[in-house]
């Protein structure tokens, strides 16, 4: 464990942009000097009348006392060229995302600053090695990764370069929590911990339209209403940007040699073929300005509750999603209303609900279709992952081919019955939340297994990174890890598709599980 930085330590942020800003802003209230640097004067100018500005607001929404933002003020100061660093403790770099200028620019300071000084780059996309390995000290340069916007953001990825000394991000980490971060350490590969494991939550999502299984607001509902997303990703990639978006996975994808796990999108580079750039052009997968209302998702239309609902379950096992979907019908009144519901014995190898001639399963990342010719029964019918089904407001469901009116009919009421509201996508395997996680758990074994976090630190990236509701991995074992594997390959066996191949990680881990019963979704 490293040390902190003592407080009263000077930190020079060199670039005075959005992030560089808010890394001074960050630093100046854990209580350091901050000296801010930019090429333009009047950019340093401007950035440090609005974190005066910020820490106003603070003191008026009372999450900052009025003393302690004067005191950041005065901390907060110009600087007027990079030798006025000669003293900083740290540099962080926080300029345009370009080798060679960060190259140069950190050749500067390594002959100004002193050599204890730690040098660290807040890239989000280049080598940390790269951009140290023409450095006469390389060892003392890492990446201090933070995410925007900088004082509302917890992550902070601390990234090693092959030549970076792990006591320089002990401290760099250290630090980062002393200043109410959430730091996590992580090795120097493409896309570090965030947005290597992220490229799943777009990727999935296009290909789910591509294939027309819904229309994008459709799919943003689901990820939102069903997965406890803050945002769906169509929303999410127009808020970002789809020039930044694609071109984050075109990098990823070039990194890794064209891996087929991160390949781009068809879908997206069309729109920015098209000039669709999301909302700062008014139009990207929705239209935005004066006028323009954001389309509703679908819903099925209302539909009686079935007479009779039986539930089958294995003879062994824990299924918890399944068992709290049972319980809600139950409090619902659907399974008192109908003596009908209850609990079988049949040797059967995953559970379901029986309603109106229907069975009902949780997708397993087969299509409804498939598992009807599988299973010899054609009203088959599937439903999506739920991270809370006892609080969750829909459900989205998948019918078979072969699925009569009826059966169908029978399924929609049953879940309206417990107050959901039922969102019908067309029959593509894995449906839309559930490959979502299969996928986003596989990318965080895989990046655990080749060493570029721990388990707990890619959990922690996501969730304070990104804002997901679960850490991957931690979702991954509330589903059953022996759930996610059969989703990907079953998706890998649809699709034929290297995209899928399961983590070596993820396979050893479910090859050590003991005997006994073994918990599912």
């Amino acid at each position: 464990m490293g040390q902190a930085l003592n407080k009263g330590s000077v930190v020079a942020v060199i670039g005075s942009g959005a992030m560089g800003a808010g890394i001074a802003q960050v630093a100046a209230v854990a209580g350091h000097v901050v000296r801010l640097y930019d090429t333009r004067r009047e950019a340093v100018e401007q950035a440090i009348a609005g974190i005066g500005k910020a820490l106003s607001r603070l003191v008026e929404k009372g999450r900052m006392g009025a003393a302690e933002a004067d005191l950041a003020r005065e901390r907060l100061l110009p600087m007027h060229a990079l030798e006025d660093a000669k003293d900083a403790a740290l540099v962080v770099e926080a300029v345009v995302e370009d080798l060679d200028v960060k190259r140069t620019l950190f050749a500067q300071l390594e002959d100004i600053v002193a050599p204890e000084c730690i040098l660290a780059t807040n890239t989000s996309s280049i080598s940390v090695t790269a951009i140290g390995a023409k450095l006469k000290h390389p060892e003392r340069l890492v990446g201090m990764h933070f995410f925007n916007p900088v004082p509302l953001m917890a992550l902070v990825e601390v990234i090693s370069g092959v030549a970076s000394d792990q006591a320089v991000a002990d401290t760099v980490h250290a630090t980062a929590e002393a200043w109410g971060k959430n730091p996590v350490h992580a090795k120097s590969t493409p896309g570090f911990i965030v947005n290597r494991v992220a490229r799943p939550y777009y990727a999935e999502a296009l290909r789910l339209v591509l294939e027309r299984a819904a229309d994008p607001a459709t799919i943003d509902a689901v990820l939102r209403d069903c997965g406890g997303f803050r945002m769906g990703p169509f929303e999410l990639m127009d808020l970002i940007g789809h020039d930044v978006n694609y071109a984050v996975t075109q990098s990823v994808f070039n990194a890794y040699y064209g891996d087929p796990r991160f390949a781009p999108s068809v879908v997206q580079q069309e729109l920015v073929n098209a000039g669709f750039l999301g909302r700062k052009t008014g139009r990207g997968f929705y239209r935005y300005g004066d006028g323009a209302a954001l389309p509703a998702a679908h819903a099925e239309a209302a539909q009686p509750c079935p007479a009779h609902v039986r539930v089958t379950r294995p003879r062994q096992g824990t299924y918890a999603l399944f068992d709290a979907l049972d319980t809600r019908l139950r409090a619902a009144g659907v399974g008192t209303a109908h003596p009908g519901l209850v609990d079988g014995i049949e040797a059967i190898e995953a559970p379901a609900f029986h309603a109106g001639g229907a069975a009902i399963y949780l997708t397993d990342g087969r299509s409804a279709t498939q598992r009807a010719f599988d299973d010899g029964c054609p009203d088959t019918i599937v439903f999506d992952l739920l991270l809370d089904p006892a609080g969750a407001t829909r459900i989205a469901l998948a019918r078979a081919d072969q699925c009569g009116d009826a059966a169908w009919r029978a399924a929609v009421g049953l879940f309206q019955a417990a107050g959901f509201t039922v969102t019908r996508l067309d029959d593509v395997p894995g449906m839309a939340v559930m490959r979502t996680i299969a996928m986003l758990a596989n990318e965080a074994f895989d990046a655990v297994n080749q060493g570029v976090c721990s388990a707990q630190a890619v959990d922690v990236a996501m969730q304070k990174g990104v804002n997901y509701p679960r850490g991957p991995l931690a979702w991954a074992e509330a589903v059953g890890l022996p759930h996610v594997f059969a989703v990907l390959a079953n998706l890998g066996a649809t699709y034929g598709e290297d995209r899928y191949r399961v983590s070596p990680l993820l396979r050893r881990k479910l090859a050590a599980q003991s005997g006994g019963a073994r918990t599912h979704a």
